[in-house]
């Protein structure tokens, strides 16, 4: 299984051994499709204590030391062996089955060692959408956390994450959280000019009391999206922002939820720190995070 150079900007889709692992796969080959963009298939092997790295020093006689040190450093070998293999097995099941959903896009693979965050990073400015599941390999354990890497791969990189619940499925109903910034007036032409949601139902909510200023907002985003072929409706409605959007949410069956990261505004705001957990926590649907 061999890696192809990437020269068009790709959809990097990052797998692990989690259960969302499919819906990543899944989810990123309808992006490729979508966009017409090749697909890499990521898994990043993170550094583990090596068992030849306990100190047994004052337990064990001299020689006796020795010998269990020449012992330890065979198994580990023998685990890393191991895991390299258990990685190119992921890729090489991920890789089947993204092929199979998107049978006229190029998909490779990549085995990387390290942080998932600096593979991201090394691989940016060649990506133009990243998809990773909402919990990691820890899922069944913690099912009430979020990955560990989601909110530092948020925070670092500046382009599009789809981050991906336990299931995915081709979304046909979005809602895109509007608050008349900069950042989310950039997502909606994003929005607009990308083939990734054409011909798809937008939902744009923006949260406040409804002034003047807020309408003409909501209308420019609204105009905006319909001249991209998107199919778009607004509301404005009152509350708490994390509730009302998820309540939102709920009550249209959305299936995609667009949110832009970071800033100050109280809807940019959602993406940082206890919020953001709050948030993913209580959207069933997939998530597309703007920059």
């Amino acid at each position: 299984m061999s890696e192809r150079p990437m020269l068009e900007r790709q959809v990097l889709a990052c797998i692990d051994d989690s259960p969302h692992a499919l819906a990543v796969c899944a989810a990123a080959s309808w992006a490729a499709e979508r966009i017409g963009a090749p697909l890499e298939l990521m898994h990043v092997l993170g550094k583990v204590q090596e068992l030849g790295e306990a100190d047994a020093s004052g337990q064990i006689g001299l020689g006796s030391r020795e010998h269990l040190r020449e012992q330890l450093t065979r198994l580990d070998e023998q685990r890393a062996k191991l895991t390299q293999q258990h990685g190119r097995e992921l890729l090489a099941a991920a890789q089947a089955q993204a092929e199979r959903s998107a049978p006229n896009t190029p998909v490779s693979v990549a085995l990387r060692h390290g942080e998932l965050v600096e593979a991201l990073s090394e691989r940016e400015a060649r990506t133009r959408l990243v998809v990773l599941g909402k919990r990691g390999e820890s899922a069944d354990a913690a099912r009430e956390h979020l990955g560990s890497n989601l909110e530092r791969v948020v925070r670092t990189l500046h382009t599009p994450i789809l981050v991906t619940p336990a299931e995915f499925h081709a979304p046909s109903r979005l809602l895109l959280a509007f608050d008349g910034s900069q950042t989310t007036r950039k997502g909606v032409e994003m929005i607009a000019d990308s083939p990734l949601l054409n011909g798809l139902v937008c939902h744009v909510v923006t949260i406040g009391a409804g002034t003047d200023d807020q309408r003409a907002q909501l209308d420019w985003a609204l105009n905006r999206l319909r001249e991209g072929q998107v199919e778009a409706e607004g509301r404005i409605l009152a509350g708490d922002v994390d509730e009302v959007l998820a309540d939102y949410a709920d009550q249209q069956q959305i299936d995609l939820m667009i949110m832009g990261a970071y800033g100050h505004s109280r809807i940019r705001h959602l993406l940082v720190g206890s919020t953001t957990t709050a948030m993913l926590r209580q959207v069933r649907s997939a998530t597309l995070i703007l920059r």
